[in-house]
């Protein structure tokens, strides 16, 4: 009977060891378990596969940024390149962007049918290229805009577009870029009336109200001497930003892929004929340019690569 009693009692502590270890286990392996159901509660937003991904960012409340940093009007070209700087960042962190535009203060990416990036978590996706493009803005701020303190931080909101077939994202390029031909004819002529004329904003407004293209390209003319098809094709065209093999002529000349900046007619057929890799098979195509005829936003990349390098050679010799 002793014996029996000793069995019962060995199998009860087995049993009440085997119910701590568990408990043991839950605690340092499981103890969230019971809170993961909240999971349950995110929603799906994979991205439909086999389409283009474009991710738009536009300035919030930029009309007030601008006036109280005292940006350049119609157009100041340190705050545009200032744009396309941003715009650099995002492309060198995302190698699936193939094209990025840029004007005002808006700025599109595109990124590949194929891209599979983030799993194509849309809201994971929105979020980041919106947050580094909003911090390499303010980060670059005083190599453009040295002069000018920034007085409050600036704001981008974001929205995710898709566009199933080539065409539709042709399409959509276009009308942004005739979007800036419409804004930039009208804010040329509005300043200069009110800078140069004297008008107040409201009789500038009025002075244009009703006008076409032609009657502001005559106006500008006839009263300021402007030729409209003169001025900074950036301000017209606004910036393509792609992917090339930048070769520089001479002895010591670069040959690197990087992100050069192109003020380019994307409505025009010849332009999508040029950089066939975009729509096609892809692979930069190259990029040819005199040392001193690099663009400012393209120079900035080939001064971080030659800090770098030399970064990296300070670490040589400390080695």
């Amino acid at each position: 009977m002793g014996k029996f009693n000793n069995s019962i009692n060995l199998l009860k502590n087995s049993v009440q060891f085997l119910y701590q270890q568990r408990g043991l286990h839950t605690a340092r392996g499981m103890a969230c378990s019971r809170f993961e159901y909240v999971k349950n509660y995110e929603q799906d937003d994979s991205i439909l596969p086999n389409v283009w991904i474009v991710i738009r960012l536009d300035g919030k409340g930029f009309h007030t940024f601008c006036k109280a940093h005292n940006f350049a009007k119609p157009n100041d070209a340190n705050a545009l390149n200032l744009m396309n700087t941003a715009a650099v960042s995002v492309m060198e962190e995302f190698r699936d962007i193939t094209l990025a535009y840029g004007q005002s203060d808006e700025y599109s990416f595109v990124f590949r049918k194929e891209t599979n990036v983030f799993n194509r978590r849309a809201a994971k996706l929105l979020s980041y290229v919106t947050s580094l493009f909003t911090s390499a803005y303010v980060f670059n701020w005083s190599r453009w805009m040295s002069s000018k303190s920034l007085l409050y931080p600036p704001c981008f909101d974001g929205r995710i577009v898709l566009y199933p077939s080539d065409q539709n994202l042709r399409d959509y390029l276009s009308w942004r870029q005739a979007d800036v031909h419409i804004n930039n004819l009208y804010n040329t002529a509005f300043w200069n009336l009110v800078l140069e004329s004297g008008l107040s904003n409201q009789e500038a407004e009025a002075e244009l109200r009703g006008t076409f293209s032609a009657d502001k390209n005559e106006m500008l003319f006839t009263k300021f001497g402007i030729n409209y098809n003169n001025l900074p094709v950036m301000f017209r065209k606004g910036t393509v930003l792609l992917r090339k093999r930048v070769k520089t002529e001479g002895d010591g000349g670069l040959n690197r892929q990087l992100i050069v900046p192109h003020h380019d007619d994307m409505i025009r057929e010849k332009f999508w004929k040029d950089h066939s890799e975009l729509l096609g098979k892809y692979k930069p195509g190259d990029y040819v340019c005199a040392a001193e005829d690099i663009p400012p936003v393209l120079l900035s990349q080939i001064e971080k690569l030659n800090l770098d390098e030399d970064k990296g050679k300070v670490g040589e010799n400390y080695s």
